[in-house]
């Protein structure tokens, strides 16, 4: 009797894909993801084996559609379990999670324990290929171990975990498409754009100025470099050397010369992975294959995390959700962070596909204090043995190497520095006067923003920015920035701002939060910076005088209304020393030392604090704990690794430049009209959506305030029907006390 590893309800047996054929498929592909990083014959056992539960007469019938589901992992997990020592459990781990992800350790022992009763797998050897011996399994050259014990193991599981879900899924969706390779791919190889990237660079032809010869200097000597040995790197290049082309230049040859299969940029802030995403269009070409991805969709929420695939929209869109195959990534932190400590199929997938890539970390100095040692832990990772080159990209670079005394620091030496005299070119650059003002109240900005036609003034939470806006919204040219207004409003506010910055005498006056800090090509001659850390201070005179149009811009520093924001007492703590004191505060030499200021000041704990249940949740000592047997919290380690403290969800908001505006409308109706939305349509929302704490779209949805913009996805992406909550000015209006905004800082 034929035994089936997928139905299709309504055709004809011959029709259905054969379990064997399945297996074959599955383990080959993932195979060759993990021959990437050496481990193709231990991802080919994953693939022979996590099916094999099908067998069982239950789950055939289940889908012949004459039974409930059942758990069809478990057995594949028991075999899997047979192969000795750490690698068995590892790859037990793997296959026990491939549909609901990877649990916890005690979890694990539950369903490998023969008391836990699951269907019978009798006869599971004829439905799948003889399993590569134990011999076979072993990397093809020998794992470099990590400083953090057992995070190497750990890793490694995640590593594996990713190509079984990815080729599963790839492999499902190809049989759901009737057996025809699903379109992917097809993009212009490495090569191909590196020769395009070279005729961009050279056909720029900029106007001869100090400035131009500097950024090509930088660019020449970042380039010169892409011939050293993969690995990490550092990039410290002062806000407007151009960093971004040079990273990307970089990334490129060195990708090219050295065989690496992507460039991914990952950047803190929403709006910088617009702009750099844009970038790398206009420089690469269209059909480059450029994949923007900051979304916060879960798409494990849009159905329930099954033990088979089922036709709905849900779980077809489950499977279609990126994977990063693609030759150039622009990401956030949250995702390319949060992914690489997931447990999740869906975060999961991508992993194999950062292996073999050029990484660049852009603003390195943004990494959260409190999950800093796990964050280097995964870099040194991923440097060490999945062949990632990762360049750490900043202009405030953090004193995180060996060299600079940082425990246990990253091994990045002076030479692997790829601009040329850093400390030269901050003094080369050097655009602003800062000065330390002390407390300042909003009446007091704002009477200064009355003076100032053309003035910049970031504070510290979404809550104060709205506050402040409110005292100067009357003023000619008075602007608003935050998460809370959708990406697409923001993106107009910039562009209308750049745009009367352009015009003579044109007044523009902004008040935002620190979104616009990293990377927002914007230029005032004055920059106002609520209390915070040398870095931030640093990436709020990056908006000052950035084209050197005078012989020095004024930013100020000052204490603002309300209670400092927790997490940034001690960043101010230790910058203020050197704000009282510094002739230039913003000197490389100055920042190292508020870097290693703030390192002692948090201390070594404070450096992986993660919370859950409101107590601190170290991950680093709960991996240690568990390096001798494999088994590791990972739904713990995911639930505790969030960039963002407070849970924060979509909402999608249709959101008019004008009343001619009908784009969000036309897009919204086509996804509802849709039995299946395209990935293309649902990938435009985000344009659209705006993030909010859990509690407040719980409560919304619970008023009848929003609704699902697709019925087959339920409550995992809801619209917002009542506009009056946005203003077309300032975006959504929260109800509750103010707060500071993590997500204000990283956007996902």
């Amino acid at each position: 009797m034929a035994v089936y590893g997928h139905s299709l309800p309504g055709r004809p047996l011959t029709a259905w894909e054969l379990l064997r054929d399945h297996h074959a498929a599955v383990g080959e592909r993932a195979a060759a993801f993990a021959a990437v990083f050496g481990w193709a014959e231990a991802a080919r056992a994953t693939g022979y084996l996590h099916d094999i539960g099908k067998v069982s007469p239950e789950v055939q019938r289940y889908l012949r559609g004459e039974g409930p589901s059942r758990d069809h992992s478990t057995a594949g997990a028991r075999v899997a379990a047979a192969y000795p020592g750490l690698l068995g459990r590892t790859l037990a781990a793997i296959v026990a999670g491939h549909h609901a992800g990877l649990c916890d350790g005690p979890d694990l022992d539950r369903r490998l324990d023969p008391a836990h009763d699951i269907p019978a797998y009798d006869g599971w050897q004829a439905q799948t290929a003889p399993l590569p011996p134990f011999a076979a399994l072993r990397p093809d050259r020998r794992p470099t171990a990590n400083a953090a014990k057992g995070f190497d193991w750990a890793m490694l599981t995640r590593m594996l975990f990713s190509c079984l879900v990815d080729a599963d899924f790839l492999e499902t969706e190809r049989f759901y498409a009737g057996g025809a390779p699903v379109a992917r791919g097809g993009h212009p190889d490495i090569a191909i754009l590196r020769d395009r990237l070279r005729a961009h660079l050279a056909g720029l032809g900029a106007v001869p100025s100090p400035v131009n010869a500097l950024r090509g200097e930088i660019l020449d000597h970042a380039v010169g470099r892409a011939g050293l040995a993969p690995g990490l790197f550092t990039l410290t290049v002062p806000t407007g050397g151009g960093k971004t082309l040079a990273s990307l230049a970089f990334a490129l040859e060195h990708a090219a010369i050295h065989g690496l299969r992507r460039v991914i940029h990952v950047a803190p802030f929403t709006a910088i992975i617009e702009q750099n995403a844009a970038v790398f269009r206009h420089a690469l070409g269209a059909d480059a294959g450029v994949l923007e991805h900051h979304a916060s969709f879960d798409w494990e929420a849009a159905g329930a995390a099954d033990e088979g695939f089922g036709a709905d929209a849900a779980s077809r869109l489950r499977r279609a959700a990126e994977n990063w195959d693609a030759p150039v990534v622009a990401t956030t932190a949250v995702q390319f962070f949060e992914s690489l400590f997931a447990n999740r199929t869906a975060r999961c997938r991508k992993l194999h596909n950062i292996a073999g890539s050029v990484v660049v970390l852009d603003e390195a100095q943004a990494m959260p204090l409190r999950l800093l040692r796990p964050c280097l832990a995964a870099i040194a990772e991923l440097a060490a043995n999945y062949r990632v080159s990762l360049v750490l990209c900043t202009a405030t670079q953090p004193a995180l190497r060996a060299i600079d005394g940082f425990p246990g620091g990253l091994e990045v030496d002076a030479e692997r520095e790829l601009a040329p005299d850093p400390p030269r070119l901050y003094r080369q650059f050097r655009r602003v006067a800062v000065e330390h003002r002390g407390p300042v109240a909003d009446a007091g900005v704002a009477a200064r923003f009355g003076e100032a036609p053309r003035m910049l003034c970031i504070v510290n939470s979404r809550a104060q920015a709205r506050a402040l806006f409110e005292g100067i919204r009357d003023l000619p040219g008075a602007v608003h920035l935050s998460t809370l207004m959708c990406p697409r409003h923001r993106r107009t506010v910039l562009d209308d701002a750049r745009a009367r910055l352009r015009t003579a005498d044109a007044p523009v006056r902004i008040v935002s939060t620190s979104l616009i800090e990293a990377g927002v090509d914007i230029d005032l001659p004055e920059v106002w910076r609520a209390a915070a850390g040398l870095d931030a201070v640093a990436q709020a005179a990056g908006r000052c005088n950035r084209e050197g149009r005078m012989a020095a811009g004024r930013v100020v520093v000052f204490e603002a209304e309300g209670r400092l924001p927790r997490d940034l007492e001690a960043p101010w703590a230790a910058a203020l020393p050197h704000l009282r004191t510094a002739e230039d505060p913003l000197a490389a030499e100055a920042v190292r030392a508020y870097f290693r200021e703030l390192y002692f000041r948090k201390g070594p704990a404070a450096l992986d604090a993660g919370r859950r249940d409101g107590q601190v949740w170290p991950i680093l000592p709960h991996i240690a704990e568990r390096a001798g047997t494999g088994a590791f919290p990972f739904a713990s380690i995911a639930q505790v690794f969030r960039l963002v403290d407070e849970a924060m969800e979509p909402v999608i908001v249709p959101w008019r430049a004008d009343a001619q505006d009908t784009a969000a409308a036309e897009l919204l109706g086509r996804i509802a009209a849709m039995d299946r939305p395209l990935a293309a349509d649902l990938r435009s929302l985000q344009g659209y959506t705006v993030p909010v704490p859990a509690r407040i779209r719980a409560a919304w949805l619970a008023q009848g305030l929003l609704r699902p913009v697709h019925p087959g996805l339920g409550e995992a992406l809801l619209r917002l029907d009542d506009l009056d909550l946005y203003d077309p000015r300032t975006g959504l209006r929260l109800d509750g006390p103010a707060e500071r905004a993590a997500e204000d800082n990283i956007i996902a």
